[in-house]
């Protein structure tokens, strides 16, 4: 083959990887998101709560010994706010106040007689938890990131003479993995996050309850921690 030919096969080769590489290549949306110094945003997302339970033991005058449990978990729903500081290419503090409404069903059962008692009782608070957020890098129009912070929240759905009542303040970890989609107008972010509470959360004094014979479920309980599993979806 005569050198001419063989340099216009070269170049046409060149060409083609040169156009293919153009084809494959997508434009990236939104290149300069993650460096903007403050950002805001929300969430919505669906959650399912659970508590941590030690029993006293407790043998009433009438013999009675009685044991809870949560043996199913209810979804509830979550709404938030965002609000993000950036602090360099891979790190970003976050603070991302939120409503949870949802519910927890307990299960009480005495030991000897196996009489059971059941009850739904509606967990609604609001949670401010703060995190840093730590993000690998961009991989075209998608970016995972990991996260890890603390939350306090404030209980607002505690109700008179209900078996348990719940302390108004818990505090605890939160850690929490995703994935920043870039959009031509918006990044939206799938997150799964664990919620950890370190206190215990059940209310032992129970001067509200009309009928005192209740107080036997409180006197089974020793402490009670809460936990959480999230999926969220963030708006950016």
């Amino acid at each position: 083959m005569k050198p001419n030919k063989i340099f216009t096969l070269l170049l046409l080769i060149s060409v083609i990887c040169v156009n293919s590489q153009a084809q494959v290549r997508k434009a990236l949306n939104q290149p300069f998101a993650d460096q903007k110094m403050y950002h805001l945003g929300f969430s919505i997302g669906f959650h399912t709560q659970d508590m941590i339970l030690s029993h006293t033991g407790f043998v009433g005058d009438n013999g009675e010994a009685w044991f809870s449990e949560i043996p199913s978990y209810s979804v509830g729903f979550s709404v938030g706010m965002i609000g993000d500081r950036y602090l360099n290419q891979y790190m970003n503090l976050r603070l991302a106040p939120t409503l949870h409404f949802g519910e927890r069903r307990f299960v009480f059962k005495e030991q000897t007689s196996g009489e059971e008692v059941d009850s739904a009782l509606k967990s609604n608070y609001i949670s401010i938890p703060l995190y840093l957020k730590f993000s690998a890098d961009r991989m075209g129009n998608f970016r995972p990131y990991f996260l890890a912070g603390g939350y306090a929240a404030v209980n607002i759905g505690s109700k008179k003479d209900d078996l348990l009542r719940f302390k108004q303040m818990d505090y605890g970890l939160e850690f929490g993995v995703g994935c920043n989609i870039y959009l031509p107008l918006f990044k939206l972010c799938p997150e799964l996050k664990f919620s950890f509470g370190l206190t215990d959360v059940v209310n032992k004094n129970r001067s509200d309850l009309s009928d005192q014979d209740m107080i036997k479920y409180t006197q089974a309980i020793s402490s009670g921690k809460t936990r959480m599993i999230s999926l969220v979806f963030n708006f950016e």
